[in-house]
């Protein structure tokens, strides 16, 4: 059975940091690409970071570059994104997400047909 699980979510204050994790079994992430995604009250969710294992790229959304890293533990089978200098509109619920192929840059939620049940981060200013 293919599944996604995040952890490391939490309440954090304004200049924080939290390291997500995205632990995955019945596949070897090192085959997909991972995303992360988030959603906050009332807005879309919108892709925040990615990694891609078979040619070691990353992605980072604008709002993010700088602060976030991703980076993925093969031997763990699980996807990280440390998160820095934490900010009060990066609360929301945080996805990881696979895929074998992704068709564009910025992510395209239709493009990762596995999804974890999300973690929350809350940033208090």
């Amino acid at each position: 059975e293919v599944q996604l699980v995040e952890s490391g979510g939490g309440l954090v204050q304004a200049g924080g940091s939290l390291r997500l994790s995205c632990t995955a079994s019945g596949f070897t992430v090192d085959d997909y690409a991972i995303g992360w995604f988030r959603q906050a009250p009332g807005k879309e969710r919108e892709g925040v970071s990615l990694i891609s294992s078979s040619d070691s790229s990353t992605y980072y959304e604008d709002s993010v570059k700088g602060r976030f890293t991703i980076s993925s533990d093969n031997a763990k089978n699980t996807v990280y994104l440390q998160m820095n200098r934490l900010k009060p509109e990066d609360t929301a619920t945080y996805y990881c997400a696979a895929t074998l192929v992704v068709t564009t840059i910025p992510m395209n939620m239709a493009d990762f047909g596995f999804w974890g049940r999300g973690t929350q981060v809350t940033v208090s200013s």
